[in-house]
C-alpha cells in the first residue's frame, strides 16, 4: 500500500508540473517571437525612413542646383537650399576635380579645379546593386553646346557599401556671334565662341548631418579672351575634361577670324 501511495504521489506531482512547464515554454517562445518580430519591424521601419530620406535628398540636390544656377552669373548673389539628413550625410569636397579645356588647332586652354557636393547613404537603407548609375541632372557628357541644357550634373552611384548622389557642373561652349568687326584697316568677319564654366569653391572638406541650409554665393566672374585667330577649318573642336571624363564639343565656324572667351563663374558653397 505504501508503494502504491508513493507512485500515486509521483504521478500527481508530474501531472501538476506539466501545465506549469508548458506555460513557461509558451511564454518564453512568445517572448522570443515578439523580440524577433519587433526587431524585424524596427529594421523595416528604419529602411523605410532611410529610403524616404534618400528621395528627399534627391529633391534637395535639385533645389540646390536651382540655387547655384540662379547665382552663377550674378556677382554677389546668394541662395540657399534646405537639407534634412539623419541616416546619411552630406559632404562638401574641395578642389578634387581637375577641369581642362583645350581648343584643338588653336592656342587656347584653361586648367583649374572644381569642388563638388555629395550625399551619401549606406546600402542597408537603399540599394540598387553595385555599379548602379543614374543621372538625375545632365548625362554622361561633361561638355555641351546646347544653351538650353542645364549645366548641372547630378549622378546617383552605388559603390561598395554606399549609394551617393554627386553634384558638379559641366562646361558649355557655343558660337554666340558672327559679326563684321573693324580690325586694322579693313572690316573683318569675326566668329565669337564663348565657353562657360561654373566652378564650385569649397574651403574645407566638411561633413554635415541633421537640419541645415547649404548656401551658394557668387564671389566673382572672370573672363579670359584668346584671339583673334584666322579660322582654320569650318568647325573647331573643344575638348573638355572634368575628373577623368572627356567630351568633345564641335562648334561651326565661318570664314574670317575667331575669338574665344572663357567665362568662369566662381560659386562658393558653405553652410
Amino acid at each position: 500500500m505504501k508503494g502504491k501511495n508513493t507512485v500515486k504521489k509521483f504521478i500527481k506531482a508530474r501531472n501538476a508540473m506539466s501545465p506549469a512547464v508548458s506555460a513557461t515554454i509558451i511564454v518564453a517562445v512568445t517572448v522570443v517571437l515578439v523580440l524577433v518580430a519587433s526587431n524585424y519591424a524596427y529594421q523595416t521601419l528604419e529602411r523605410q525612413r532611410g529610403s524616404v530620406e534618400f528621395n528627399a535628398a534627391k529633391k534637395s540636390i535639385l533645389t540646390f542646383d536651382d540655387a547655384i544656377r540662379d547665382v552663377a552669373w550674378e556677382i554677389g548673389e546668394a541662395r540657399t537650399a534646405r537639407f534634412t539628413v539623419n541616416y546619411g550625410h552630406v559632404e562638401l569636397i574641395p578642389n578634387v576635380l581637375p577641369i581642362t579645356i583645350v581648343v584643338e588647332d588653336y592656342p587656347v586652354s584653361y586648367d583649374n579645379y572644381t569642388s563638388y557636393v555629395r550625399y551619401c547613404l549606406s546600402t542597408q537603407y537603399v540599394t540598387f546593386g553595385d555599379g548602379y548609375e543614374e543621372y538625375i541632372l545632365g548625362d554622361e557628357a561633361v561638355g555641351t553646346s546646347q544653351a538650353a541644357e542645364n549645366l548641372g550634373r547630378a549622378i546617383i552611384r552605388q559603390e561598395g557599401r554606399w549609394i551617393n548622389i554627386t553634384l558638379f557642373y559641366r562646361a558649355l561652349a557655343l558660337r554666340t556671334f558672327y559679326v563684321n568687326v573693324s580690325l586694322g584697316a579693313e572690316p573683318t568677319m569675326v566668329n565669337y565662341v564663348d565657353i562657360y564654366v561654373i566652378k564650385l569653391i569649397v574651403l574645407n572638406h566638411s561633413t554635415y548631418v541633421g537640419d541645415f541650409d547649404l548656401k551658394a554665393k557668387n564671389i566673382g566672374i572672370t573672363t579670359e579672351t584668346f584671339g583673334p585667330y584666322t579660322v582654320i577649318y569650318n568647325t573647331c573642336t573643344i575638348a573638355v575634361t572634368i575628373g577623368n571624363e572627356l567630351s568633345h564639343i564641335n562648334i561651326p565656324l565661318s570664314n574670317g577670324k575667331v575669338v574665344f572667351n572663357i567665362h568662369v563663374a566662381h560659386v562658393q558653397i558653405s553652410t
